[in-house]
């Protein structure tokens, strides 16, 4: 074999062959199942919460733990793979995610179900950056670490839409618990070819591993990505609030520390290049938009056109398809144009679909909305997966590790501003659209009209549709503004 898997001297442009592709189908797996357990208990909470009776706290921490371990030690663990080895690091996440899983499956209280979805967090920062940085070190030649890219953008981004639909055919059948043993072949499967296929990489030197640094990661994201939800969800409060003022303080703390050492966790350096940073900020934005509005648009389905909780995530898969489509058709138009001004025509298709959804009301057949979520899912991940990997072009291969860490903390962070931005939006838009005669519950929210008589949910839902449009209004302004900041930010720019 001539691949670089085989002659580490090979030079960049050495092209990958057919083991490092099976490779690539191998990191596939625990990649798929990490971003499925962010939404499979979507389904499961009702038999949980029958079985094992947690309160209102615990069962909000059984949904959100496992998102939040994830999100805080994203850092910590790439900057460990860089150190330790990311195929190391890969398969000790492996096991620990199956560990962590039986443990979920068969868990007889809340408390244990809360610790067991902490340790798949753990598990699963570990596995998500290792899979980011083994396609810089499987695939050198640009073209072809397109292709990879490209697939694992469109899996990571497929598994959150899948996780409920596979919920929701395993509860048909089986008890709760099996969502979490779904996961038992797939990570058996790369345990036992990970260690043939895929090779061993860690950074030169690199120095001794901080763990003041990794502790105030943990301590700045956690509070930070916790406290945006919270006042996402519930509003103005002081603890979340005071949350997010200690995460952005620790936040601060945490890079003038990163600008002291001589082995940093963070290359602070490759954040201020164009090619990285402005990638990282780019997606940053895509997030905003895709996670923001995701809210709106399966509250739409069940709580305004009263489908199921599974018949609506069947057909928010739909729009999948055209995301399947645009970003290969992206990776190739990125080979012959500036990839920047792909990059803007993506983010401008997105603020097209959005402006489409604006004019969403109670009448649109549902057709309609599914063309419009379709065009801008299309546009948002063609945008990501070209900004992916021209950040993980740009990271040295020996900060691969935490170049991606970094690049995945972007996108959670996103994430979290998606859900307080749009949702603060169509809530204002919300109250607005409701009359001052309608019930307290109902003026905050369509799910607390659900329990009043027809009149009152029939404006509520009215009203969750403008709310919607709103949303849809600033998801699009936002757009145009990503499209101008990657175009202005990468134009000219190569990995």
């Amino acid at each position: 074999m001539t691949s670089l898997m085989t002659n580490p001297g090979a030079g960049p442009a050495a092209r990958a062959g057919r083991r490092e592709w099976t490779a690539l189908g191998v990191l596939m797996l625990p990649l798929l199942l990490v971003s499925m357990d962010i939404s499979v208990l979507y389904f499961a909470i009702p038999s949980i919460a029958a079985d094992l009776r947690p309160g209102a706290t615990e069962q909000l921490w059984i949904l959100d733990m496992y998102g939040f371990v994830l999100a805080g030690l994203l850092i910590t663990m790439g900057a460990l793979g860089d150190r330790l080895g990311r195929r190391r690091l890969l398969l000790g996440g492996a096991a620990l995610f199956g560990l962590a899983s039986v443990a979920a499956a068969y868990a007889h209280s809340p408390g244990t179900l809360i610790a067991a979805r902490a340790l798949l967090g753990v598990a699963g920062a570990c596995l998500m950056p290792s899979t980011l940085a083994l396609i810089r070190t499987l695939f050198h030649d640009p073209a072809q670490r397109a292709k990879a890219v490209t697939l694992w953008t469109a899996v990571m981004a497929s598994g959150i839409s899948f996780g409920p639909v596979v919920s929701g055919a395993l509860l048909e059948h089986f008890w709760w618990g099996s969502v979490f043993l779904l996961n038992l072949p797939a990570m058996a499967l790369l345990l036992v070819l990970g260690p043939m296929l895929l090779p061993e990489s860690k950074g030169a030197g690199g120095g001794r591993f901080d763990l003041v640094s990794a502790l105030l990661s943990l301590a700045a994201l956690l509070p930070l990505i916790h406290g945006i939800k919270e006042l996402a969800q519930d509003g103005w409060a002081p603890v979340p609030a005071l949350g997010v003022t200690t995460g952005v303080v620790l936040a601060f703390v945490f890079v003038r520390r990163q600008a002291r050492l001589a082995h940093p966790m963070v290359d602070l350096g490759l954040v201020r290049t164009r090619a990285y940073g402005g990638s990282v900020l780019v997606n940053l934005l895509a997030m905003v938009a895709t996670v923001g509005f995701a809210v709106f648009l399966t509250q739409y389905l069940q709580s305004v056109l009263g489908q199921s909780p599974f018949e609506a995530a069947l057909w928010s898969l739909v729009p999948t398809g055209g995301v399947l489509v645009a970003a290969p058709v992206a990776a190739v138009l990125a080979r012959r144009v500036d990839r920047a001004y792909v990059m803007g025509g993506g983010f401008l298709a997105a603020a097209g679909g959005f402006a489409w959804l604006a004019g969403v009301d109670r009448a649109t057949p549902l057709w309609v909305v599914l063309v419009g979520g379709g065009v801008y899912a299309a546009g948002l991940v063609s945008a990501m997966t070209l900004a992916n990997e021209l950040a993980l072009g740009a990271a040295p291969p020996e900060r691969a590790g935490s170049a991606a860490a970094v690049l995945e903390s972007g996108q959670e962070l996103g994430g979290a501003l998606g859900m307080a931005v749009l949702g603060s939006v169509g809530a204002a838009v919300y109250s607005a659209a409701m009359p001052s005669s309608a019930p307290a519950a109902a003026r905050e929210t369509l799910g607390g009209a659900l329990g009043f008589p027809g009149p009152v949910l029939d404006v509520a839902r009215s009203a969750f549709v403008e709310a919607m449009g709103g949303a849809a209004v600033a998801a699009s302004l936002l757009m145009l503004v990503a499209a101008v900041v990657s175009v202005a930010l990468l134009r000219g720019v190569r990995a």
